[in-house]
């Protein structure tokens, strides 16, 4: 189970600085609009002090831990709901990630030219999510139009779609992204298949040196949001651990990806294979025992009898599997268990 976070904004905002910080990997950084065209893809992995423990306690041949994908997406433009920059395709690459990180520009720079000119963080913000607002306003119409016989022929399934659709239009034309109102389980399984833009959940990263006026502008915005320094972590990302000990600097990259799991509503397990792998995996919260044996092997989800469930804090504190099982911190669940973040499980089939 893979989940994959898009990087959003106008260009020369820091996009591809954030994604080269996060990956290593070589992208294409220069100040022009739309340097980058197709999307970059990267696997990051995600930062975990708990599985640095459990790996020293039963010291395996191999740690694995898990990841995330982040996709670097082409700047945004006004009017890319009706093709301007690279609009469309802009929109179409947001549609297949999970969570969008929307990275805004805070800084002054004088050799680093703004789209707009001047720097307006709200401005900036309200520019983006209008276009996302704008082109889930089209995919609702164009669905409309398109359940309408069934509508006509009072299909219990399709006036259910167009009482929804109502519902959202109405919201989205306040100027409201969907992610603001509150939808049950049902609606959000009706309009799943739409791949709805502004469902999803939003990270606002301020590209930011830190300054006081950037800091007072900052505390206006909403949840979730996330001050960086986009070129220092670019910069202390390509030393050693050693190195940023010696200068004394520390990155922030872990709270940002720490918070893409916030928002995903993401939980962490273990699974230790004797001695050989200690791993670590992503989860949704509220899954199910052997649907995580699925997502470490198809047949855990298939065979499923059993699974053996500790808390990683529990080993710690026993030292060993043997030393927690006499100790009875070791249970016994079956399928309608629930995992819980931090649970270490061995699955029976």
């Amino acid at each position: 189970m893979s989940f994959s976070i898009g990087i959003i904004g106008l260009p020369n905002v820091g996009k591809s600085t954030l994604f080269k910080a996060l990956t290593q990997q070589e992208v294409d950084i220069s100040n022009y609009p739309f340097c980058t065209i197709d999307p970059n893809i990267g696997i990051v992995q995600v930062p975990d002090q708990r599985l640095k423990k459990i790996s020293e306690l039963i010291q395996p041949k191999k740690t694995t831990p898990t990841a995330i994908e982040f996709v670097d997406i082409a700047g945004l433009v006004k009017k890319a709901h009706k093709g301007e920059g690279l609009g469309n395709q802009f929109l179409a690459h947001i549609r297949e990630v999970n969570a969008v990180i929307h990275v805004i520009r805070s800084f002054k720079d004088k050799d680093i030219k703004h789209i707009e000119d001047t720097l307006d963080i709200q401005r900036d913000i309200e520019i983006t999510e209008t276009e996302l607002i704008m082109k889930d306003i089209e995919t609702l119409e164009k669905h409309l139009n398109k359940i309408e016989g069934d509508i006509k022929a009072r299909d219990k399934q399709a006036l259910k779609e167009k009482q929804l659709i109502e519902k959202l239009q109405q919201h989205l034309n306040q100027g409201k992204p969907i992610s603001d109102t509150t939808l049950t389980g049902e609606e959000i399984k009706i309009i799943k298949h739409l791949s709805l833009l502004t469902i999803k959940p939003m990270i606002y990263l301020i590209n930011s040196k830190g300054t006081d006026d950037e800091l007072e502008a900052i505390k206006a915005l909403p949840q979730n949001t996330i001050p960086l320094d986009l070129k220092l972590e670019l910069e202390m990302s390509e030393l050693s651990e050693q190195e940023k000990q010696e200068l004394n600097l520390e990155s922030r990259l872990d709270v940002l990806i720490k918070t893409c799991y916030k928002i995903l509503n993401l939980i962490t397990f273990y699974t230790i294979k004797g001695g050989e792998e200690t791993r670590a995996w992503t989860a949704e919260e509220n899954t199910k025992a052997p649907e995580a044996g699925g997502i470490v092997h198809t047949d855990f989800q298939e065979k499923f009898i059993r699974a053996e469930v500790i808390n990683y804090k529990d080993l710690i504190q026993s030292k060993t599997w043997k030393q927690a099982k006499t100790e009875g911190k070791i249970r016994t669940e079956g399928k309608e268990y629930t995992i819980k973040d931090g649970d270490i499980l061995e699955f029976k089939i």
